[in-house]
C-alpha cells in the first residue's frame, strides 16, 4: 500500500479521499489554487502545495505543476478524483513516465472509453446493445442526410468530454443546423474537439448505471446499479440505489451482466461506471462508460458497506480485490441529492462567503462536502457544495429521511437549490418511481405554476408585504435582464483558460434554449 498520495482535485471529493487515506494511515498532499487557500481540503491534508491562479488551466488542469508537486512531496501515487484530469489519458501516461501511480484504469482504456464513438464500437464488439446512431463523426455537409436516415427526435453529442456538456435534442429539421453549430462551439471550447455524432433520442427512458471495480489479477465485480434519471440539462441531480421499483429482477441481472461483460472485454481495472438507457418497455441500450470514481459513489457505499476509495487505492497498489462477487450484497435503499449554489427561483449561480452553516447529523444521513463557516463559494469551478445522502430500510423510508435532512440543512450567505430538491422528492412520479430523464421539464413547469399561483393569491412574505402584481412585474423584468445579459455573453468567445462548464455553459444554455422550444431542460 502507498504511504503518501497526492490528490489532484479540490472540494468535497478531495476531502472524501483524504478521509479514507486517514483511515488507512496514508499521508496526503493537497494541491490548491490562489482562491482555495482557506479551503477545507487544504486544512485536512498533511501537506498542501500552491500550484497556480484560479483558472483551472493554471492550477487543477496544469499537468506539469501537479507532477512537480508530486515529485517534490515524495508522493507515490496521484488520485484524480472526478472531473479535471480524472479521465485524461495524457495525464495518466505522464504519471507512468514519471514513475508515479495514477489511481485509475490504464491510459489506453481511458482514451478508448473517453471517445464516445470508439466506446460505442467497443461496446458493440463486446455484445452490448447500442442506440441507433452514426458510427463516424458528422460533418455539416452530410448532417441533414444522416439526420433523416436516423429520424427525429435525435441527440447531437460531442464525441469527447462528459458531464452532460455538449448534448442537445433536435426535434425538427429547422433546429438541426443551429443546434449543431451551438454544440460544435461548446465542444471545441470545453474539450478542444468539435467532433459530433448523432444518436437516437429515447423519450421517457430511465438512466441506469452499474458500478464496476476491477484489479490487475483478472478479477472484476459489479456493485449493482444506480438510477440517475433525475437530470437537468443532462446533468444528474438525484441518484439512488437499488432500482427494484423500476426494474424487474431479471432486468437488473441483465444490466449488471452487460456491464461486467464490457469491463472484462476491455480489461478494466479500478473503479468505473457503465451507463445505460432503459426504455419504457424494458429495452436496454449502452450509453457510455465513465473511467473514474463517480460523484454518486456514496449511495453504493451506503447499501454495500464497501469503501470504494479504499478498494480503488488497493487495486492501484497492485493488491487483489479482497471480496468476491458472491460476497457483494445490497442492504436497504440509499438516495443522494446534489446541492448547488444557485438561486432557487432563477437558477442563476450564486457565490459568496458562508456566514452560518448547519448540517444535519443522523446515523442514516451522510453528507459529503467541503463546507465550513467562513468558506467562500467561488464561480471558478464546478461548485458542488454538498452531496446529501440518506439510507433507509426501504425506498420510502430513505425518501422521508432525505426530506428531513434537506429541511435541516441550512447555509447562510449563499443561496442553494435545496427547495428545488425538496420539490423533486415530493412529486408523485418520484415517489412512485415512474420518473424518467424527461421528468424535470414537466416538474419545472408545475413548480413555476404553483409559485405564480401563490403570487396571484397575494401570499404574505417575511416582511409583511404581499407578493402580487408588483412582484410579478419585477420577476418578468429580472428575467428579461438576465436573458439580455446572457445573450450578450453568448456572443463573446469562451476563453479556454477561464472556461467553467457550470457557469458559462449550463446557465447560458438554460436561457438561450428558450428560443428553440426549451430543449435545454431535457
Amino acid at each position: 500500500m502507498f504511504t503518501k498520495i497526492l490528490i489532484a482535485n479540490r472540494g468535497e471529493i478531495a476531502c472524501r479521499i483524504i478521509r479514507t487515506c486517514q483511515k488507512l494511515d496514508i499521508k496526503t498532499v493537497a494541491i490548491y489554487s490562489t482562491v482555495d487557500q482557506q479551503a477545507l481540503h487544504v486544512k485536512l491534508a498533511d501537506e498542501a502545495v500552491l500550484i497556480g491562479e484560479a483558472p483551472p488551466h493554471d492550477s487543477y488542469l496544469n499537468m506539469a505543476k501537479i507532477l512537480d508537486a508530486a515529485k517534490q512531496s515524495g508522493a507515490q501515487a496521484i488520485h484524480p478524483g472526478y472531473g479535471f484530469l480524472s479521465e485524461n489519458a495524457d495525464f495518466a501516461r505522464l504519471c507512468q513516465q514519471a514513475g508515479i501511480c495514477f489511481v485509475g484504469p490504464t491510459p489506453d482504456v481511458i482514451e478508448s472509453m473517453g471517445d464516445k464513438l470508439r466506446s460505442r464500437k467497443l461496446a458493440r464488439k463486446a455484445g452490448l446493445p447500442i442506440l441507433p446512431g452514426t458510427d463516424e463523426a458528422v460533418a455539416n455537409d452530410n448532417a441533414a442526410t444522416k439526420a433523416w436516415e436516423l429520424g427525429f427526435p435525435l441527440m447531437v453529442k460531442a464525441a469527447e468530454g462528459g458531464g452532460g456538456i455538449g448534448i442537445h435534442i433536435i426535434e425538427s429539421q429547422e433546429e438541426l443546423m443551429p443546434l449543431i453549430d451551438r454544440t460544435r462551439q461548446v465542444a471545441e471550447s470545453a474539450f478542444g474537439s468539435s467532433r459530433l455524432f448523432f444518436e437516437r433520442y429515447l423519450k421517457g427512458a430511465s438512466h441506469i448505471e452499474v458500478q464496476l471495480i476491477g484489479d490487475e489479477h483478472g478479477n472484476l465485480l459489479h456493485l449493482y446499479e444506480r438510477d440517475c434519471s433525475v437530470q437537468r440539462r443532462n446533468q444528474k441531480l438525484v441518484e439512488e440505489t437499488p432500482s427494484k421499483e423500476k426494474l424487474s429482477p431479471q432486468l437488473r441481472r441483465r444490466i449488471c451482466t452487460l456491464a461486467t461483460k464490457l469491463g472484462k472485454y476491455i480489461g478494466y481495472t479500478s473503479t468505473g461506471t457503465v451507463e445505460f438507457l432503459v426504455s419504457v418497455d424494458g429495452t436496454v441500450f449502452f450509453l457510455e462508460m465513465n473511467t473514474r470514481l463517480q460523484v454518486e459513489h456514496g449511495v453504493t457505499e451506503l447499501v454495500t458497506g464497501l469503501d470504494l476509495v479504499e478498494l480503488q487505492l488497493r487495486v492501484a497498489a497492485g493488491e487483489a480485490l479482497p471480496i468476491t462477487q458472491d460476497e457483494v450484497s445490497v442492504n436497504g435503499h440509499a438516495i443522494e441529492v446534489r446541492v448547488y449554489p444557485e438561486d432557487p427561483e432563477t437558477f442563476m449561480p450564486d457565490s459568496g462567503q458562508i456566514t452560518d452553516l448547519h448540517q444535519p447529523e443522523d446515523k442514516h444521513i451522510r453528507i459529503d462536502s467541503a463546507l465550513c463557516q467562513g468558506y467562500t463559494v467561488e464561480l471558478d469551478y464546478e461548485p458542488l457544495m454538498a452531496k446529501i445522502m440518506a439510507w433507509g430500510e426501504d425506498r420510502n423510508q430513505a425518501i422521508k429521511t432525505l426530506q428531513r435532512a434537506l429541511l435541516e440543512f441550512r447555509v447562510e450567505g449563499v443561496k442553494c437549490n435545496t427547495p428545488l430538491l425538496r420539490d423533486v422528492l415530493a412529486t408523485k412520479e418520484f415517489i412512485s418511481a415512474t420518473h424518467h430523464t424527461g421528468s424535470i421539464p414537466v416538474w419545472m413547469e408545475e413548480f413555476q405554476a404553483r409559485s405564480l399561483n401563490k403570487c396571484a393569491n397575494g401570499k404574505m412574505i417575511k416582511n409583511g408585504s404581499k407578493i402580487g402584481q408588483e412582484n410579478g412585474s419585477r420577476e418578468i423584468a429580472a428575467a428579461i435582464g438576465v436573458s439580455l445579459a446572457m445573450a450578450i455573453k453568448s456572443a463573446q468567445p469562451i476563453e479556454q483558460s477561464s472556461f467553467s462548464p457550470w457557469r458559462v455553459y449550463g446557465r447560458r444554455e438554460q436561457l438561450l434554449s428558450q428560443s428553440l422550444g426549451n430543449r435545454g431542460w431535457r
